[in-house]
């Protein structure tokens, strides 16, 4: 383990090797089993307005999936690479679903799609533009609703198959410290 010089004081210490750490989180490679946020493309979730609430039965209230922030005629890309389970629209709302081959299910919505049933997409890949559908068949947030699920009617949050998000430091400069 690297140690810092006996002159460093233990705060600053502390603060380097955080920033150290977080050095080699982001420039850890992507594994080939994580998916994309399809806000934006990356490893990472990005802005999400609505965090999941899965309910313990299926019947019961509760929120399958996460929001993220997007506006109406933004790209909307493939989590992870995968088939074309559906593309069309749901009771009024444009949906677009994809099947993995790990045998998960995302779904994405209010979207309209550029992809055809049947076809294989690409993590990242666009498969569709944020709808820009009446707010009265808009969820209760705007912005995309993408789920995930493990069975007929299992879900998980959907940010479990993301990777954390990237934390930079940056050294603190102000009276009486010096910066690195």
């Amino acid at each position: 383990m690297f140690r810092f010089p006996t002159f460093i004081s233990r705060p600053v210490s502390a603060l380097a090797t955080a920033a150290l750490v977080a050095i080699a989180v982001a420039a850890a490679p992507v594994t080939a089993d994580a998916w994309v946020d399809p806000s934006t493309g990356l490893s990472h979730p990005t802005k999400v307005t609505r965090r999941a609430e899965i309910p313990e039965k299926n019947w019961l209230p509760g929120h399958r999936g996460v929001d993220l922030a997007l506006r109406p005629g933004q790209a909307v890309r493939a989590a992870a690479g995968g088939e074309v389970a559906f593309a069309g629209v749901v009771v009024g709302v444009p949906v677009v679903s994809i099947v993995h081959p790990d045998g998960l299910r995302s779904t994405y919505q209010p979207v309209d799609p550029h992809v055809a049933v049947g076809q294989h997409v690409a993590e990242g890949q666009q498969i569709g533009t944020l709808s820009r559908v009446a707010p009265s068949a808009r969820a209760a947030h705007d912005g995309l609703h993408w789920g995930v699920l493990t069975g007929p009617d299992t879900y998980i949050d959907p940010l479990t198959l993301l990777d954390a998000p990237i934390i930079r430091l940056k050294p603190v400069d102000g009276p009486g410290r010096k910066p690195f």
